[in-house]
């Protein structure tokens, strides 16, 4: 088969499929490849063709999954929980734009102070499946999307709902200790974030380059600067969060891996939920309600 010089096919993308974007790239040759198109090898993976040549394909990949996932299942399934969620608060609101006037966005938005003052944990989590409105709702699913199959793949269904919620997690528990301000926070892009961590990780773990991975991430951070009324804390503790779950998982010994990655991960997710439990201590007092899409908190006793 007659293949295309290198120059028509864009180098973020799958060198055999053209149409997938990608951040990783085979050993051997350089050529950027979707997991679909990378094979283990004894040093890193390599794409089909290399891999064909030297004979040595391995299924295994590095997060202990023994075969690559063929469809993006845990992506898609995400994707479609987050438009459902943003299509039920435009029909409550009756607007697909102030989406946040609903009721559910006003009882699943993260409110720090909510939470201590009114004891609503769940935000944490809900949060992270609301979204303000049209454009930011089609950036995040797109992200999503671009970065999830990818992840996905290398690290099969279970490891990778593990890594998106540990992230979704980290970028809540991050807002939670550290904002002070009564504006709702929302939207996957915490657990976006997460992703990206765990792709710099992955990229580091199989000695790629890690430029495009830093770069990606850089450039990310500055759009987060630039645009008024983004959460750089749910940014940033997502980004840490998927990090450290991805390595958790990867650099598990191989003996008793399963055990070590149970472990690992159990230890991570008890330490956010002493981070929340320590800022809950120091909010002690504090008492909130919401009416009307406002948070009306009284400060705690003694300040």
């Amino acid at each position: 088969m007659n293949e295309p010089p290198p120059e028509q096919v864009p180098s973020a993308a799958c060198w055999w499929h053209p149409s997938r974007p990608t951040g990783l790239s085979c050993v051997r040759c350089g050529r950027a490849a979707c997991p679909d198109c990378l094979r283990e090898a004894p040093v890193g993976y390599q794409c089909v063709d290399c891999a064909h040549e030297t004979r040595r394909p391995r299924r295994r990949s590095e997060a202990g999954t023994t075969q690559v996932a063929p469809r993006p299942v845990i992506t898609s399934v995400l994707i479609a929980l987050n438009v459902l969620v943003y299509g039920f608060t435009t029909l409550q609101a009756r607007n697909p734009v102030d989406n946040d006037r609903a009721a559910l966005f006003g009882d699943w938005v993260l409110w720090p102070r909510a939470i201590a003052g009114a004891d609503e944990w769940w935000r944490l989590v809900t949060s992270g499946f609301l979204h303000y409105g049209p454009i930011h709702l089609g950036v995040n699913m797109i992200s999503l999307w671009i970065l999830g199959r990818d992840m996905e793949a290398l690290f099969g269904k279970l490891r990778f709902s593990v890594i998106y919620l540990v992230s979704l997690l980290g970028g809540a528990v991050s807002v939670y200790l550290m904002d002070d301000s009564n504006r709702g926070t929302a939207g996957a892009s915490g657990a976006i974030y997460g992703l990206l961590g765990g792709l710099l990780v992955v990229v580091l773990r199989l000695r790629l380059n890690p430029m495009p991975a830093i770069v990606t991430i850089a450039l990310n951070l500055v759009i987060t600067l630039s645009i008024p009324n983004i959460s750089l804390l749910g940014h940033l503790g997502g980004l840490v969060a998927g990090a450290l779950v991805t390595a958790a998982i990867i650099y598990a010994p191989s003996g008793h891996r399963k055990a070590w990655q149970v472990v690992s991960v159990a230890v991570l997710v008890l330490a956010l939920a002493a981070l929340v439990w320590s800022r809950d201590a120091d909010l002690a007092g504090v008492v909130c309600d919401h009416k009307a899409g406002q948070l009306l908190c009284s400060a705690p006793s003694g300040t």
